[in-house]
């Protein structure tokens, strides 16, 4: 597995945000410098898997999309919620280096943890991939100024060219397929002991909190550095 903690917090809706930014650098300077536990190689028997935190569970699921370079060399998770300010404010520096680094395969999976607002763009959002508008529902979202509400969450979808009509419908259709992946994600990062968004993972590695492109650059290539150490 990646991490486990034994103490599992969730946070509440409406708590404080991320670390402060001096304390995030030096922990995620700290983790990256360290490393984590080895994955378990993809196909790997059950017994031997906590399917939780399993490689496949964490990097490919099926049915998330990957932005960036889905043939990627190195996966990027980040746990987020759509009104999270420090998720909003990190994202311009992460679509940077995703895009300057072009075989950076990102995996963007919703944790809903600031009211209901968070949930219903969530769902709607999830719910796009079945009209192919996923990434320009996503980005809009995470362009979005201020609090949410529902009102405003299908405004900013429509205006981005979602047929909200068909929205509803796959929302409708898919609804338990979307639950259980939102569950999936939920425990995730309760067993990797995140107490708020944005959380990610880079490759083998546990980053929590908010970063900056140079400190997205040197993760990236001390996880690439770490997997081919494994190799060897």
């Amino acid at each position: 597995m990646f991490f486990a903690s034994d103490h599992k917090r969730r946070r509440t809706p409406g708590e404080g945000g991320s670390i402060s930014r001096g304390r995030t650098l030096r922990l995620a300077l700290a983790l990256i410098g360290a490393g984590l536990a080895a994955l378990p190689a993809a196909g790997a028997p059950a017994q031997q898997v906590d399917t939780t935190l399993s490689r496949d569970a964490v990097l490919r699921d099926a049915e998330i999309p990957a932005l960036g370079n889905p043939k990627g060399d190195l996966t990027v998770v980040e746990y987020f919620d759509y009104q999270c300010p420090y998720c909003r404010k990190v994202a311009p520096d992460l679509d940077q280096v995703v895009r300057e680094d072009g075989h950076v395969r990102l995996v963007m999976k919703d944790w809903p943890i600031l009211g209901p607002p968070s949930d219903v763009a969530a769902r709607l959002v999830l719910a796009t991939r079945y009209q192919d508008k996923y990434e320009v529902s996503h980005r809009a979202l995470m362009a979005a100024k201020g609090r949410l509400t529902e009102t405003s969450i299908r405004d900013t979808l429509a205006q981005a060219g979602v047929d909200m009509a068909r929205a509803d419908a796959d929302l409708a259709t898919h609804r338990d397929d979307i639950d259980a992946l939102l569950k999936r994600n939920n425990a995730q990062a309760e067993a990797f002991d995140f107490h708020g968004t944005p959380a990610f993972i880079v490759g083998t590695f546990r980053v929590p909190g908010v970063i900056d492109a140079a400190m997205f650059k040197r993760a990236i290539a001390d996880a690439r550095a770490a997997a081919a150490k494994a190799k060897k």
